[in-house]
């Protein structure tokens, strides 16, 4: 089996102080960690199994990957799916992790049956629903995604420029028709921190099949900003800064600290 070196130990300073400010994991909780292959859920994965070596309450982890079907829509990407999904399988052997597989025909009822023209949205609230379901199948009360600072930062901007209201998705998120609470333990980590670790890393990344990838809304907000940073440098920590003042959708800290020290 193949093994797998990283140095995470930047990463999961920020995950750690996110987990402990918004008080995310309790003892005897099982954590399914949605597990795409990206560059941000493989970072939280190798976090937090290395968080749960010495955090003080215990928890479990179950990592769960749902396979879209795109493979079966192109032949030409089959053998690479297989392989990246076997990549993940031994990395998650390798952290001592449990690896959970669903197929599903996501991909062609948006593209084959429906031919939607925006897919997004569509696929957004298909994949929730599948992993929502994978993780209550499988005894976890906890899901962790890995959205990031910058995620966050760039969804506070499309809501107030798409739909003109102030509002982010919350760093925990309790959905009571499913009795599973959402958290986002990579909050505090920049994307660019996040590129670091995987790029001076050995992790199997899986590039999105999706054809609509890097096509979106969001990345003509990522791209907005990264422009308007350019002129007021600090910018997005401002914005972030402001959300936790503010207690956007849940960014009221769960234990006391400077909002300062949040965003290093």
């Amino acid at each position: 089996m193949k093994q797998y070196e990283f140095n995470v130990r930047r990463i999961l300073s920020y995950t750690r102080r996110a987990v402990e400010d918004y008080s995310m994991i309790n003892d005897s909780d099982c954590v399914a960690i949605g597990l795409s292959g990206g560059k941000d859920s493989l970072a939280l994965l190798c976090a937090l199994a290395n968080l749960k070596k010495f955090y003080p309450k215990s928890f479990t982890i179950k990592a769960l990957h749902i396979d879209m079907g795109f493979h079966k829509l192109d032949n030409a990407n089959s053998q690479q799916t297989k392989q990246s999904i076997e990549n993940m399988r031994q990395l998650c052997n390798q952290l001592e992790v449990e690896f959970i597989l669903k197929e599903t025909e996501i991909a062609k009822i948006i593209f084959d049956v429906r031919k939607e023209k925006n897919p997004c949205s569509l696929c957004a609230r298909m994949r929730r629903g599948a992993i929502h379901e994978l993780a209550k199948e499988n005894g976890c009360n906890v899901l962790a995604f890995g959205h990031h600072f910058d995620d966050a930062v760039e969804t506070f901007i499309m809501n107030l420029f798409n739909e003109g209201r102030i509002g982010c998705f919350s760093p925990v998120t309790y959905l009571s028709r499913r009795d599973l609470t959402l958290i986002r333990p990579l909050i505090y980590a920049p994307e660019k921190d996040i590129r670091y670790f995987i790029n001076h890393s050995d992790l199997p990344v899986f590039s999105s099949p999706c054809p609509s990838d890097q096509n979106t809304d969001r990345q003509k907000i990522k791209n907005c900003l990264k422009e308007w940073e350019k002129q007021n440098k600090g910018l997005k920590h401002r914005i972030f800064g402001a959300m936790q003042k503010g207690e956007i959708d849940g960014f009221k800290l769960c234990r006391e600290q400077s909002i300062d020290q949040t965003t290093e």
